[in-house]
């Protein structure tokens, strides 16, 4: 089992404690939180044990698992590398492409592990349907949530829409070669709703929207590629794919067939495939002791997430 410290104990951080406690991959050695009036009440609720400095905690685990505010990613990052420690880090990567980058060369240097923290990989409706897409040439998300305070520090594009950004680019084989964005600051002083257009080389479009001010939680992808189109609830936890082959010449009474203006005959048929009951941050974290036990590459790595704030912050640069 493999020693883990968690650094802030959060919102999310708090969650993070109690599944790397259930988890049989890690043993908890305990956390760090800035605040030390947060962090004794969580200890005192919880039984955790609270360390009184970061470099404290650093020392006494093999992973430290960062789920602070996005601006300390990078100081926490580097100390813990600096230490030798493998680091799970939550997304954002970083608060620059810039810092990402170090991250990088840093974790490469040492012959460290480390995984970025974009939970949707891991949603079971997406895994249900992943194999499916296979070059898909318009893709459409819609990531919709109520107002909640918590996160408007940053633009939504970094705080929602990054989910489907690293999605997307998880599924596209191509270059990005050109962004278009808008966004609008109506509650924050950053922009609570945003919509972007990126291109990529081999001239697949991905048209995003997301929203923090929105009367209901939607979080939805469909992606559209040959003889296919396949969408992915990640709310709900639902899929479906639909799809379409050469009719059969005696088509049965209830078969779907379309005609196309060239006369070519398709046979349209549902696929509902079965989705697993998961916990997909506990999935995330084990998937990441697997990989530093086997010494592999992460299912989400560092330049993965990189990738993501660089498509990111390309779009806020569009505002």
């Amino acid at each position: 089992m493999l020693k883990a410290g968690v650094l802030g104990a959060g919102h999310l951080g708090k969650i993070h404690l109690k599944l790397l406690n259930q988890s049989d991959k890690y043993e908890l050695v305990g956390f760090y939180d800035a605040n030390e009036e947060n962090g004794k009440k969580v200890e005192a609720e919880f039984g955790y044990k609270f360390f009184n400095s970061i470099e404290e905690l650093i020392d006494a685990v093999d992973v430290v698992d960062i789920v602070t505010p996005t601006l300390s990613h990078y100081d926490c990052a580097k100390q813990a590398i600096a230490k030798g420690k493998h680091i799970f880090i939550e997304k954002p990567i970083t608060n620059t492409v810039e810092e990402a980058e170090h991250i990088r060369e840093l974790l490469a240097e040492n012959k460290l592990r480390g995984q970025v923290g974009h939970v949707e990989r891991f949603n079971p409706a997406f895994l249900a349907v992943k194999d499916e897409i296979n070059a898909p040439m318009f893709i459409e998300s819609h990531r919709l949530a109520e107002f909640n305070p918590r996160g408007t520090d940053v633009p939504v594009v970094l705080d929602l829409m990054i989910h489907d950004i690293d999605i997307i680019l998880s599924v596209v084989k191509s270059k990005v070669k050109h962004i278009s964005a808008s966004g609008v600051a109506v509650i924050s002083n950053s922009p609570d709703i945003a919509n972007a257009r990126i291109e990529f080389e081999n001239g697949c479009v991905a048209n995003l929207t997301a929203s923090r001010i929105s009367l209901k939680k939607m979080r939805k992808a469909r992606f559209f590629q040959k003889d296919a189109y396949i969408s992915v609830d990640f709310l709900e936890k639902k899929c479906e794919v639909v799809k379409m082959k050469d009719a059969p010449e005696h088509p049965g009474d209830f078969d779907m067939v379309l005609q196309n203006a060239e006369g070519e005959k398709k046979q349209i048929y549902f696929d509902n495939p079965p989705v697993a009951n998961n916990n997909s941050i506990l999935d995330e974290l084990n998937t990441f002791a697997d990989a530093i036990n086997n010494d592999r590459a992460p299912i989400v790595t560092l330049h993965d997430g990189t990738e993501a704030l660089r498509v990111a912050t390309q779009i806020i640069n569009c505002f």
